[in-house]
């Protein structure tokens, strides 16, 4: 028979497993919403290679672009750099690896660059895309254009000017 520290045991066993099924019921509860998002995600903002630079659409709320003649949702930023264009690509470089950044399209020569990559946001990833184009001036100098563009939604609450500073400081620094 059993005595009473054997059912105590099988009564702190069943609460015990009900209450990590309860825990395990809430995080699942807390993370599904995210998976779904991811798989939404996935499956309606796949990667397609921009071939040549984009122009944001004249009422567009979810892109930003600087240089060649469209600027975009962008303050007067410098389009020289004032360095040579393989300086100005490592600096571009370092910046995609920093962001985790998946490269596209690359392809140039020692007098211009063109790159496309795509950056994701950190919590809910959604993809974003960025061009840069290089193309040497002189020796020392460099013009740039940039672009970044959500793939999903109609805005980016300041995400894509911002980015496209803070690339800018970087291809400066």
């Amino acid at each position: 028979m059993h005595g009473p520290t054997q059912d105590g045991n099988a009564v702190t066993s069943e609460r015990s497993f009900l209450s990590r099924t309860n825990v395990l019921l809430v995080v699942g509860a807390l993370i599904a919403p995210w998976l779904l998002c991811q798989i939404w995600i996935l499956t309606s903002a796949g990667d397609e290679p921009f071939e040549e630079m984009p122009q944001c659409d004249a009422n567009s709320m979810n892109c930003a672009h600087l240089g060649g003649g469209a600027d975009f949702r962008m303050e007067e930023l410098s389009l020289t750099i004032e360095a040579p264009i393989d300086e100005v690509q490592a600096n571009l470089n370092a910046f995609i690896e920093s962001n985790n950044g998946d490269v596209l399209v690359e392809e140039g020569d020692e007098n211009a660059s063109y790159i496309h990559f795509v950056v994701r946001t950190s919590f809910w990833r959604f993809p974003d895309d960025v061009a840069v184009s290089l193309t040497v001036v002189d020796m020392d100098t460099t013009q740039i254009e940039l672009h970044s563009q959500s793939r999903l939604g109609q805005g980016d609450l300041g995400v894509n000017p911002e980015r496209l500073e803070t690339l800018h400081a970087s291809l400066v620094a």
